[in-house]
């Protein structure tokens, strides 16, 4: 089997990085399908030449959009996490289905979630939520010049739509108060691009 090394130190290789590196798969076992994510356990052989296990989530990931309104404020939305029995606040996101482009499915969501269109839809880039046992990336993206639309929630599905300044956003960030990774990490990416002029 193909050896499983990281796309990161891949490119890092290409651009003159020293790596050194890898572990490779000697035999993969799936423990569990489900609708959202599946479960394989594999062993793998390390730089050292000893064996060990890797319990693996494969997960076709998500996007999430950071919309901004005319009048500077990004919107959000609170809804129960169940596995953290709370309210959390996050930006409007959702799971890619297998194969599905990203920004369409950022487009969709941010129209179901929020009820609004973006006439620009731009990436600001990915992230591994989860990189020692879980596949899943998410893919960031900026909108504006935002339209009101009709929003489609699924049946099954309850949140609140809420609209808060960046600045706000941002200390409520840096205090505590916003504890999903994907909505920390895009407001603040958004906050260091906007400040800096590239956005």
């Amino acid at each position: 089997m193909r050896d499983r090394v990281c796309l990161w130190h891949q490119n890092r290789k290409r651009e003159g990085f020293f790596m050194t590196h890898f572990e490779k798969t000697i035999d993969s076992t799936r423990i569990y399908e489900g609708r959202i994510l599946n479960l394989r356990r594999d062993t793998v052989e390390l730089e050292n030449g000893k064996t060990s296990t890797r319990e693996v989530v494969e997960h076709n990931g998500g996007v999430a959009v950071i919309a901004l309104d005319e009048d500077g404020t990004i919107f959000f939305v609170s809804q129960y996490r169940y596995p953290f029995a709370d309210v959390l606040l996050e930006l409007p996101a959702g799971k890619l289905e297998k194969g599905e482009d990203p920004a369409a499915a950022g487009r969709r969501e941010l129209e179901e979630e929020c009820g609004c269109t973006a006439q620009t839809f731009e990436p600001l880039g990915k992230l591994y939520p989860t990189c020692a046992y879980d596949t899943e990336i998410i893919h960031l993206f900026y909108a504006k010049n935002l339209h009101a639309s009709q929003q489609r929630l699924d049946e099954n599905e309850f949140l609140t739509v809420q609209k808060i300044p960046v600045e706000k956003a941002v200390a409520m960030v840096l205090d505590g108060e916003i504890p999903d990774a994907k909505t920390q990490l895009g407001i603040l990416k958004f906050a260091a691009l906007q400040n800096a002029g590239r956005i």
